[in-house]
């Protein structure tokens, strides 16, 4: 019997570590926009998401106002329809991000 059990516990484990996925690590900070657009990288509301607690952890800023976010997922996106190559982060900064004060 334990014979018998053995190739079928190892068809499993195999088949276990096959469908597992890889894990992807992404330098943000190059993502264009034609990328974000596209789906290309990962979906662009998980990047939008990202983006935020980023810039918000910045500023040890710990408030999350989910329709901000929405509307600032628009306006992202709508401005990268008109600057394919430049990074998303880079539109991000100028359209978003206020200056620190010197």
């Amino acid at each position: 019997m334990k014979r018998a059990l053995f190739p079928v516990l190892a068809l499993s484990a195999f088949l276990t570590a096959q469908s597992a996925p890889a894990q992807v690590k992404v330098e943000v900070g190059k993502i264009t926009c034609k990328q974000f657009l596209a789906f290309s990288v990962a979906d662009p509301r998980d990047i939008a998401i990202w983006l935020s607690g980023y810039y918000h952890g910045k500023r040890s800023d710990t408030v999350l106002d989910t329709q901000e976010l929405k509307e600032n997922f628009e306006k992202l996106k709508s401005a990268c329809y008109s600057n394919y190559d430049t990074p998303v982060m880079q539109i991000v900064e100028k359209a978003f991000v206020a200056p620190t004060a010197k």
